[in-house]
């Protein structure tokens, strides 16, 4: 995929808009849980910093259902922001003000916008063609790095990159490159571990795998949705052979089946927990295969909310090749679907 580069562009005293994703949990006190979304864009900023070109960020947060809710205010994350990207966050209440372009006129440089929730307007979604004119005004640049949005067609991930100068941010290109070579060249033995629920939605990957690589291990909800539907699958895809208690995580026997065929493999991607692992003890299985990832010597890769919450409470991600910041997104770019916020960045 042929992307426009932000290393490309000219930003000197350029205002630029940068969509990223911080959709993020919290935990009991009101702290991000998942800082590795938030620093994904670290980089992007300190470049176009560097450039001397004025930011603002933008996101969505949660699902305030396009109105204007206090609990999915995007303020209460401008200390964690601030901590995880090394910059002075100057926060803006609403991604429409009007005071905006001003606001970034008086920036300084090591300052930076932060917008409120963009899902605050029900336009965003729907990708409102005037709704999306209004959120570009301000700006001469857009930068795409939320790529576990780039699977949708909305205002802030698409409708902005056809009006303005756009181009991909430093990790989104980190993603592309890396996913594309795990979908259409991986080195072999290649094996995808595939985990968590909904079946529905994972099937097109599993197929897409078959093609080219050499082992599907398949365990979680969605190991017995497969076996309860009775769905036919060629020899590649391996499932459990036994399971713990009802069936909340895979049992011993497979987790020993599991592990042999990791440890000789060299590409490996994971996506999705091997059972109900945020209950102990059905969390042996996903730390089993959590470990034998990340004391593999292959390329590995992981990504989706599950996948990621389980290494950033073990303090894992640097023990994997590659982290993906996407989940839905990353799952229809290995199946060869539509890509809508990437399509818009190509030359």
């Amino acid at each position: 995929m042929n992307l426009r580069k932000v290393q490309d562009a000219d930003l000197n005293e350029k205002k630029v808009l940068v969509r990223v994703d911080f959709n993020v949990s919290l935990d009991e006190s009101g702290d991000v849980k998942e800082e590795f979304k938030i620093a994904a864009a670290k980089e992007t900023v300190e470049y176009i910093l560097s450039q001397r070109g004025k930011v603002a960020l933008v996101s969505h947060f949660g699902r305030p259902g396009g109105e204007a809710k206090e609990e999915f205010s995007l303020e209460q994350l401008v200390n964690d922001v601030e901590r995880i990207l090394g910059v002075k966050i100057k926060f803006v209440g609403d991604c429409l003000d009007e005071n905006i372009g001003d606001e970034l006129e008086t920036l300084q440089d090591d300052e930076v916008l932060l917008l409120e929730n963009v899902r605050f307007y029900a336009e965003e979604e729907s990708n409102n063609a005037e709704f999306s004119k209004k959120l570009a005004v301000p700006f001469d640049v857009f930068v795409g790095e939320a790529f576990s949005v780039c699977h949708r067609d909305q205002a802030s991930v698409t409708g902005v990159a056809k009006i303005l100068p756009s181009y991909a941010g430093l990790w989104l290109q980190r993603e592309v490159e890396n996913l594309e070579k795990l979908r259409n060249n991986p080195e072999h033995p290649a094996v995808a571990i595939i985990g968590g629920a909904k079946i529905e939605t994972k099937l097109p990957l599993i197929h897409k795998f078959e093609e080219n690589f050499d082992y599907i291990l398949v365990g979680g909800k969605i190991a017995n949705e497969a076996i309860d539907q009775k769905i036919e699958f060629g020899k590649k895809v391996i499932f459990p052979v036994d399971f713990a208690t009802d069936r909340l995580d895979i049992g011993k026997q497979t987790v020993a089946n599991f592990r042999q065929i990791i440890s000789d493999a060299k590409t490996i991607v994971w996506n999705g927990p091997m059972g109900k692992f945020e209950e102990k003890p059905y969390d042996n299985g996903t730390n089993e295969i959590l470990d034998a990832v990340a004391n593999s010597k292959a390329f590995t890769l992981t990504g989706g909310g599950e996948s990621v919450e389980v290494l950033e409470e073990k303090g894992m991600t640097d023990e994997i090749s590659f982290v993906s910041t996407g989940g839905g997104a990353m799952l229809e770019f290995l199946s060869g679907e539509p890509m809508p916020g990437l399509e818009v960045l190509t030359k």
